[in-house]
């Protein structure tokens, strides 16, 4: 049996719902807080086969969907700059922006090129000294790393016709912000894996003490989703309240300490606008006085750039767990992954995405 379809066994799946049924005394809510674990529950059914007490919600964890309006707006106004290729990752070229995509405006001339990392983006820049070249860096902690080593490259190679455009996220901010809601309803935290294999666990530990709520750090296959549901749901039914690892063939407590001091020379801290969500403080990234002569904000003017969420797209209901994407009027009526309202449609990673892909038809 290979390591990955181990983690993928049926009957080590009907040892852990056993277990959890066995366990459970009362109704639990809890979040998984990663959309790549959103879609594994999803597409395995883990929530169709666990007890009906315990209820998963889908946290914020889809850096495209949370990319915030105005980002894309900036996005827009500077790809369609001339004389400009514009570089991203394939899922934000269809995240609607006020009054269109970055797909439709590709369709309209625009150079906008998918790219697979910021180092392609790199040397597309390299290869085009005549041009302005701008990558679109968007995600949580796991991919802000590359984006700052891309910038001291930038600058090692003296690049100035190479920008970004950043935009951030980190996850202990939202997790904290979604606890202080008056509407919530979370009992119990998945965090997401591939986050802590960078920043470590001990960020965690804080929110654990100061709220009295379980956390146990998840991966993505079902038997790690289902482990980490195990886990979560033992401390809650013992009233323990602990930071855990479930996954640590992956996660160690101190993380990546060079990707840490990487993001750390980089970037600083900043208030953010979440997609859905709001402003949240001190949950961004963006790149420090060092870095302003590769800050794209800056370089094309838009920083300024301002605008508000459609009231059609109820993806930041969904994105606090308050809305199953099912749950809202447009979901496979007016919004489909062809015709979104909303980023959580567009991303791979997306609730809406995955609900349509997986459960349309029920």
């Amino acid at each position: 049996m290979s390591s990955l379809s181990a983690f993928r066994n049926p009957e080590i799946a009907k040892t852990l719902l056993t277990a959890i049924a066995k366990l459970t005394t009362q109704s639990w809510t809890l979040m998984e807080v990663c959309g790549g674990q959103t879609h594994s529950i999803i597409k395995h059914g883990i929530d169709q086969l666990l007890p009906q007490t315990i209820q998963l919600i889908h946290g914020p964890g889809c850096p495209v969907c949370v990319t915030p309006l105005a980002y894309i707006d900036k996005a827009l106004a500077i790809a369609a700059q001339p004389n400009l290729i514009f570089c991203s990752f394939g899922d934000m070229l269809r995240v609607p922006g006020s009054q269109l995509d970055l797909l439709a405006l590709k369709a309209q001339g625009a150079d906008i090129r998918i790219v697979y990392s910021p180092l392609d983006a790199l040397k597309i820049a390299q290869q085009n000294p005549q041009r302005e070249v701008v990558f679109f860096a968007v995600g949580f902690e796991t991919t802000a790393p590359l984006t700052a080593l891309t910038a001291t490259r930038a600058r090692q190679l003296k690049l100035h016709n190479f920008s970004l455009l950043a935009c951030h996220v980190l996850v202990p901010p939202v997790m904290q912000t979604l606890l202080e809601s008056p509407n919530n309803q979370v009992q119990g935290f998945l965090a997401a894996g591939h986050v802590c294999a960078v920043m470590g666990t001990r960020q965690y530990l804080p929110l654990v003490q100061h709220y009295q709520i379980p956390i146990v750090v998840t991966g993505f296959e079902p038997i790690d989703i289902l482990q980490g549901i195990y886990q979560t749901v033992q401390q809650l039914e013992s009233k323990r309240f602990a930071l855990e690892n479930a996954y640590s063939r992956v996660v160690r407590e101190n993380g990546n300490v060079a990707a840490q001091q990487a993001m750390a020379e980089v970037f600083v801290t900043v208030d953010r606008s979440w997609r859905g969500l709001g402003e949240i403080a001190q949950s961004g990234l963006t790149l420090s006085a060092d870095f302003a002569a590769w800050n794209a904000e800056e370089r094309f003017n838009v920083a300024m750039i301002n605008t508000h969420e459609p009231k059609a797209c109820r993806s930041g209901e969904v994105l606090q767990g308050l809305l199953k994407p099912a749950q809202c009027p447009e979901f496979s009526t007016r919004c489909t992954p062809e015709h979104p309202l909303g980023a959580t449609m567009v991303s791979g990673e997306g609730a809406c995405a995955a609900y349509y892909r997986y459960r349309r038809n029920h």
